[in-house]
């Protein structure tokens, strides 16, 4: 599907509230989390090493925004993703950042180091 040119104000700010969503450190880390299948709030605060308390309020701006769905059983709440777009999203921003840094990387093994002038 192609994008309107020049895109609509309302869509714009729709757009860069999904970007806010995920531009979070925890939240990405959620998210790959999820990519293995649905969890529990609980599950989730122990594997990424944080509390019930911040996992909780960040599962709620992605479930808020579309890109999660919670499923209730009993006491507990199970959240999985339901916008696999968001994958492919952070795919490509992965692939793009491994390019960046084996750039670096060929740059800076390139660089011989600097010697001292000897001076005549």
């Amino acid at each position: 599907m192609a994008l309107p040119h020049p895109l609509p104000e309302d869509l714009a700010d729709l757009i860069a509230r999904r970007f806010r969503a995920i531009a979070e450190p925890m939240r990405v880390r959620l998210l790959d989390r999820l990519r293995d299948g649905e969890a529990s709030v609980n599950e989730l605060a122990l594997q990424l090493d944080a509390s019930q308390q911040n996992v909780s309020k960040h599962l709620a701006v992605l479930t808020d925004i579309g890109i999660l769905a919670r499923r209730k059983d009993g006491n507990r709440v199970y959240y999985r993703i339901v916008d696999e777009g968001v994958l492919g999203l952070c795919e490509q921003v992965c692939g793009s950042v491994q390019a960046q840094l084996a750039t670096l990387a060929a740059l800076v093994e390139g660089i011989t180091p600097l010697t001292p002038r000897r001076s005549t």
